[in-house]
């Protein structure tokens, strides 16, 4: 019942697909429904459950007396964990599937989920985080290549769909931390590891179907198409992708993490209030994530990706200068707006190198991970030394690197 993938050594340095060997077939399907809820609600638990660390920053903030340089190392020991492993992990999957390495996985957020709420000390708080960015290393490559095969060849939609899950379940960790963790502290925060129970049976659930989804393809060599971008044109455009991801994430970061301490820091709010502000901006993203696919799907991805980062630029410039209640008008836009590309940068992306489908969903999940985590650390450092406002001045011009995506290829029209 178990038995592994079979790659015959001669074709290990051959490019190989898993996922979409009949194409026509698995249009004519059409999405298995099913599996794409259940990846999706996987993923809403899985960052759900991450979004709790950058949620109770306060109380540790406070519990602890840490500075800002410290709080940007606990978000950098969480996500540069999941950017170092999401590659390897993806290169490893593209050559032997692992159907039950989600609900493993899973168990690694589990474990970090009850250390962070027994620790006393800022090595075992770093320590947990870490672990909880080691589930979602395991968990993002292979729920990404989980959410393709089962897309029936709507790409960009299934995409859309697996991401609406990661970013509604990112919008929920304030809201959790408000009502449960700011009242009955940090101890509150093992009370969720039931969610990671819980997404381990589903994650087991949808190994089972993936098992004999992997069994009935074949291996085989990816033709190029003659009007395919040539080898170096695709190097440009990853490295273009990279840089148009970079724009995105480390603005988000830059809120995800700060905006909290930047409304009680101008505006005087509480707590609480700041983390339903913050909601407020997660769940805008939440929705732009889910309609930025099907627009890619539907009028090209280069398209969208040059409309959702540069459209953000004049409501990011405006923001530092806003009102508490036009900042969360404000928020709400940006969010909506510059969130829709991650859809398409990310099947853009597999389009171009489809023979590593998971080592790409690897790299660029983990390349927003560890900009994420890398970025909210330098931030905090430049915080310390000047405020917190003056880098949402700095960020605002962030998706200004928007422009570079005049260097995306067009693509063929089979390969979108």
């Amino acid at each position: 019942m178990n038995k592994p993938v079979i790659v015959p050594a001669e074709t290990l340095t051959e490019p190989v697909v898993v996922a979409d060997v009949a194409p026509g077939a698995a249009k004519a399907a059409g999405p298995a429904y099913v599996v794409l809820a259940g990846i999706s609600v996987s993923h809403f638990l899985n960052d759900t459950m991450q979004s709790l660390i950058a949620s109770v920053y306060p109380i540790l903030k406070d519990t602890y007396a840490l500075d800002f340089a410290q709080i940007g190392m606990i978000t950098l020991a969480f996500q540069f964990t999941a950017s170092l492993l999401q590659p390897v992990v993806g290169h490893y999957t593209d050559k032997k599937a692992q159907p039950y390495s989600l609900a493993i996985g899973m168990a690694s957020t589990f474990f970090g989920l009850l250390l962070l709420s027994a620790a006393h000390q800022y090595l075992v708080i770093l320590v947990a985080a870490a672990l909880v960015g080691l589930g979602s290393a395991v968990f993002h490559p292979e729920s990404a290549r989980i959410a393709r095969l089962a897309s029936g060849g709507r790409y960009g939609f299934a995409q859309s769909v697996f991401q609406l899950g990661g970013s509604f379940g990112t919008s929920m960790g304030p809201v959790l931390a408000a009502l449960i963790v700011v009242p009955f502290g940090q101890g509150s925060i093992a009370w969720f590891s039931s969610i990671a129970f819980l997404a381990i049976l589903i994650l087991w659930r949808i190994g089972r179907w993936y098992e004999p989804q992997i069994k009935a393809k074949k291996t085989i060599a990816v033709q190029a198409h003659p009007d395919a971008p040539s080898s170096r044109r695709v190097v440009v455009a990853l490295l273009v992708l990279v840089a148009l991801l970079f724009s995105k994430q480390l603005y988000v970061s830059s809120l995800s993490s700060y905006y909290i301490f930047y409304l009680i820091d101008r505006f005087g709010v509480s707590t609480q209030t700041a983390q339903i502000y913050l909601f407020i901006f997660l769940a805008a993203n939440a929705v732009g994530a889910f309609f930025g696919g099907p627009l890619g799907d539907r009028f090209g991805r280069k398209i969208v990706i040059w409309i959702s980062i540069l459209g953000a630029l004049p409501f990011t410039l405006a923001l530092p200068y806003a009102g508490l209640y036009a900042s969360a008008v404000l928020s709400v836009i940006i969010g909506i707006i510059i969130s829709s590309t991650t859809s398409s940068i990310i099947v853009f992306a597999q389009e171009l190198v489809p023979h590593r489908f998971g080592m790409i969903s690897g790299v660029f999940f983990g390349v927003a991970f560890g900009i994420g985590g890398l970025g909210a650390a330098v931030l905090g450092k430049l915080a310390d030394h000047t405020s917190i406002e003056f880098v949402y001045q700095v960020c605002a011009y962030l998706p200004a690197i928007g422009l570079l995506a005049v260097f995306l290829p067009r693509l063929p029209r089979h390969m979108r």
